[in-house]
Order: C-alpha cells, then sequence, then structure tokens
C-alpha cells in the first residue's frame, strides 16, 4: 500500500464518499461539489496561518468563485452552540443558499461543529473534511459523527451527517506538536485493540516511527485505520450495535474530559488513560491476562500517553460523569472491553466493587499521603 496516495472507500450508498490521503491540498478528486459553489472555509487562526492561502487558491481553483474563511475561537471549551450560531450568521451574511459548501480545516473541534452546522444550515448542506491533526485523520474526520458539547457533557447535541469527502495531506502532521501527535496515537492504538491484534503488535513494535512521524509508516497506520472505522460504518452508520465499539476508552476518557472541563487533557490523552482503564476492567472480569494488562500498559507509555488519572480526581467523579455518557441504556454503564486483545465487546451491568478496583489503579495519591 502506498502511503502518499492512498484512497479509503466510505461505502453508504447514496452517502458513500473517499478518503483521500496524500501529501498535498490539490483537491481535484473532489472537484465535483466544488465547482461553481459558494464556499466557506472554517478553520481557527493558527491552522489558517500555516495553510489558509493555499487552502484557498486550490478550492478556488476548482471552485471558480471566490472562498470566504471564518475562523472559530479554538479549544474544546469553545465547542458549543454559541460557536454554531457563528458559522450561520457568516452563512446568512453571506447569502449562502442550499447549494452551498462548508469546508472544514482543522482538527476534530473544527470538523465536528463545521459538519454539524452543514446538517443543519438550511436542513442540510454539503461539507468537506480536510482534518490536520492526527486524531482527525484517524477518528473523527470518518463517519459522519458531528456535534457539540454541553456543559453537562461531551457531544450530547449532534446528528450523523456525512462528508462529500475527506482529504488528508500527512505533510500537516510536521506542524504538529508531539503531544497533539500522541493524541491522535491513542486513537491509532485504539484499532489494533478493539478489533485487529495484527495491526496493534505491529505498533507495539514501531513507536519511535510513529513518533518522529515516519511519513511511510504514519500513512500505512492511518490508511488501515481509515479502513478499519469505514468497515464499522458502512456495517453501523448510526451507532445501533456494532459501531459502539469505536468507543473503546472513551466512556472513562469523557468522564476525564469532563472533569477538567476540556481544559487541561487532550480528548487523545483522556482516549489513551481509558484504554487503559478498559484494559483494567476486562483483566478484572477475566476476560484477558495479567501478561496482556502489562502489555497494553507498556506499549502505551512507549506512546507517551498518560496511565494515571488527573489529581484530584476520585472514584465518584468517574461514576457520576460516567452516568451521563451517551452509551447509558436504562441507566446502566455500558462498557466496551477487551474479550481478549483484538476483540472487543460491549458489556453492561459490571459489577461495582469490580469497576472500582478499575477505577482505583489509575487514581493518582492524594497529595500528603
Amino acid at each position: 500500500m502506498s502511503s502518499r496516495q492512498t484512497q479509503v472507500a466510505v461505502d453508504l450508498g447514496e452517502r458513500s464518499y473517499s478518503i483521500a490521503i496524500r501529501s498535498d491540498f490539490d483537491f481535484s478528486h473532489c472537484a465535483e461539489y466544488l465547482v461553481d459553489r459558494q464556499i466557506l472555509l472554517v478553520s481557527n487562526a493558527e491552522v489558517l496561518a500555516h495553510y489558509g492561502s493555499e487552502v484557498v487558491a486550490s478550492l478556488a481553483s476548482c471552485s471558480g468563485k471566490q472562498v470566504h474563511q471564518l475562523a472559530l475561537p479554538g479549544g474544546e471549551s469553545q465547542k458549543n452552540l454559541a460557536t454554531i450560531e457563528l458559522i450561520y450568521r457568516a452563512l446568512l451574511e453571506l447569502g449562502f443558499d442550499r447549494q452551498c459548501v462548508l469546508v472544514a480545516l482543522g482538527g476534530g473541534i473544527v470538523g465536528d461543529m463545521t459538519g454539524f452546522a452543514a446538517a443543519t444550515y438550511q436542513r442540510g448542506v454539503a461539507f468537506i473534511q480536510i482534518p490536520t491533526t492526527l486524531l482527525a485523520q484517524v477518528d473523527s474526520s470518518v463517519g459522519g459523527k458531528t456535534g457539540v458539547n454541553h456543559p453537562l457533557g461531551k457531544n450530547m447535541i449532534g446528528a450523523f451527517y456525512q462528508p462529500k469527502a475527506v482529504h488528508i495531506n500527512l505533510l500537516t502532521l510536521k506542524t504538529l506538536p508531539e503531544r497533539e501527535i500522541r493524541a491522535g496515537l491513542a486513537e491509532i492504538l485504539k484499532y489494533g485493540l478493539l478489533g485487529d491484534a495484527v495491526f496493534f503488535d505491529w505498533l507495539e513494535h514501531r513507536a519511535q516511527a510513529m513518533l518522529t512521524i515516519d511519513l511511510d509508516t504514519m500513512g500505512y497506520a492511518i490508511a488501515h485505520s481509515c479502513q478499519m472505522k469505514a468497515a464499522v460504518v458502512q456495517a453501523d452508520e448510526r451507532e445501533a450495535g456494532q459501531r459502539a465499539l469505536l468507543n473503546l476508552g472513551h466512556t472513562f476518557g469523557h468522564a476525564v474530559e469532563t472533569f477538567t472541563d476540556y481544559r487541561s487533557w487532550l480528548h487523545g490523552e483522556a482516549v489513551g488513560l481509558g484504554l487503559l482503564m478498559a484494559a483494567q476492567l476486562s483483566f478484572e472480569l477475566g476476560h484477558i491476562e495479567q501478561t496482556a494488562l502489562a502489555r497494553i500498559r507498556k506499549v502505551l507509555v512507549a506512546y507517551g500517553l498518560p496511565t494515571k488519572a488527573p489529581q484530584g480526581m476520585t472514584e465518584q467523579d468517574f461514576l457520576q460523569n460516567m452516568a451521563r455518557d451517551k452509551k447509558v441504556l436504562d441507566g446502566n454503564i455500558r462498557f466496551v472491553l477487551l474479550n481478549p486483545i483484538g476483540n472487543a465487546a460491549l458489556f453492561a451491568r459490571v459489577d461495582s466493587a469490580v469497576l472500582s478496583r478499575a477505577i482505583a489503579s489509575v487514581l493518582s495519591p492524594v497529595k500528603g499521603d
């Protein structure tokens, strides 16, 4: 598989689209959605400073019209309805009609909000994803989940709405801070843990190449991750069953993000800790061996991901925040757990004492102890 120019198909009938994995911003592969269209490029100031002029020029060459830009405030704390209103206002002030196209240039926050705005503006307009973070490239840009946070829960307001195309430029990874790379790697590790033991073994031996952004290694990992997600989305677009397995580590991770008010932990960092907690709970329930748990912990450490909860976070904090998770059904917290590495399943009604042990394994010691 070539890592420098790969196409991954997401087959959803009339909502089908392709994921282009390249090393450029040539949008000719999705020109049919751009020609003679009103285009709003939605991003943030930092990303626009890096790529804005190049992306605008390429979009304009496909469209033949002026490309308008909107810079949103950055950060997970800004992923809310007030920010969505900024997109609506821009579209209305520009007089954009139902044939317009929204283009999301940035990480998962920009992509989720742009997609939600596209899903709801005039009851639905086209949008294209150009993810510039590793996490967005392998996760949020694929599959059509869009939305915003509420103070009481992450991604509680949203819609399933598929993009017309996804364009991944591997070279954008070279401008990311190492912390952002590590956060994205958590989602890649997730794919191996939940559905491909051979891929997890491959990743286990390539931490250095991934952390230093070797493009061939990273390109293969991104393509394989996108293929895995595409297969799940094709089987269960609206998360009625199998797609819930993609939330491995997320129930615990979202609890961390809520506790920290989305400010001090990146999503991928929280998911990384969540993967360890899911592995610990899997061990406590007898689904994986101690050696597998130790192996998972070692890999997470090698990839620079956290193994302890935020200072001051308690078992009660975890339980309260997880009780508001979208995967709660009939009052029961449902967990995606390993059974074993490379295979995941959904479990409900986990014994409280067992869950307590899993949570305790990651709690930071109280200062003064």
